[in-house]
């Protein structure tokens, strides 16, 4: 059965089995049974933002999903590490604010990124309670947005999964070599949104296709046809896609971040062309 922890009125969507409670300072736990690429695109069906991939924002400045040279990289400090600054909206109650906070701190538990407070740099990121849960990838030079709508996307996953998006990783099913690991049934998806499932040229650096990565698609993203799958995993159908209730930078595992001379690169090779 599908539980949560609300305290005050709540909206059950039975169809897609997801609870959103509208509260200030409480959150529910994440669904049972939605992973988390399901819950953002949900979310974000009607946002006023203009959306690559579902979660991908759009700027003026350049295309979404091209960056030159070093641009989109987040530069290594004199001590190693790549900081990452940020500025947390005051919309966000302090029990979402802790949450978040606890969501950057276990990039530093695998990674050299350490999330900090903006002081006076020039480029941060700002995480604000906009209409949706969404990013630009990798750095853009300046304030950049990460939208995590407070009675939506202040989930663990969620959080860390646009957070991923500013550092510059795509999608996992968007992968170079992903054909050789999911089969995409384009007859159940939405003709307007082929482009979503377009592979990217990724630099994967031999690490292993994550099904259950953070950054992975569910099943049905962007179907035409209610519980038809769009991604099904092969050669074993059953593998299980896409990230539900654990917890963790999963997507990191096995990666070293911080060998780069510039700055962070993702294991997906953020965008260079």
């Amino acid at each position: 059965a599908l539980t949560h922890r609300c305290k005050r009125k709540a909206l059950l969507v039975s169809q897609s089995q997801i609870v959103l409670c509208f509260v200030k300072d409480v959150q529910p736990e994440d669904p049972e049974h939605v992973d988390i690429t399901t819950r953002i695109l949900q979310t974000n069906n009607g946002s006023s933002q203009v959306l690559l991939e579902g979660d991908l924002l759009v700027l003026n400045t350049r295309n979404a999903m091209i960056c030159y040279l070093n641009s989109c990289l987040w530069k290594k400090s004199a001590n190693g590490l790549v900081e990452v600054p940020y500025v947390l909206s005051n919309d966000f109650s302090n029990v979402q604010k802790q949450l978040i906070e606890s969501a950057m701190r276990d990039f530093s538990s695998l990674t050299c990124i350490r999330f900090v407070l903006r002081g006076t740099q020039s480029d941060y990121i700002s995480i604000e309670n906009l209409d949706g849960c969404y990013s630009v990838l990798g750095r853009t030079g300046g304030k950049q947005l990460v939208s995590l709508n407070k009675y939506s996307c202040v989930y663990y996953g969620i959080i860390q999964h646009e957070l991923n998006h500013a550092l510059g990783f795509y999608h996992e099913h968007t992968r170079s070599d992903r054909d050789q690991y999911v089969r995409i049934n384009w007859q159940y998806v939405d003709p307007s949104q082929y482009y979503n499932f377009e592979k990217q040229n990724t630099n994967n650096q031999n690490t292993p296709y994550d099904y259950g990565s953070v950054m992975h698609y569910g099943r049905t993203a962007f179907t035409i046809q209610y519980g038809m799958e769009t991604i099904t995993p092969i050669p074993d159908p059953t593998v299980p896609i896409g990230q539900m209730n654990e917890h963790g930078v999963r997507f990191f595992e096995n990666v070293s971040t911080c060998k780069s001379q510039h700055g962070f690169r993702s294991c997906q090779k953020p965008i260079l062309v």
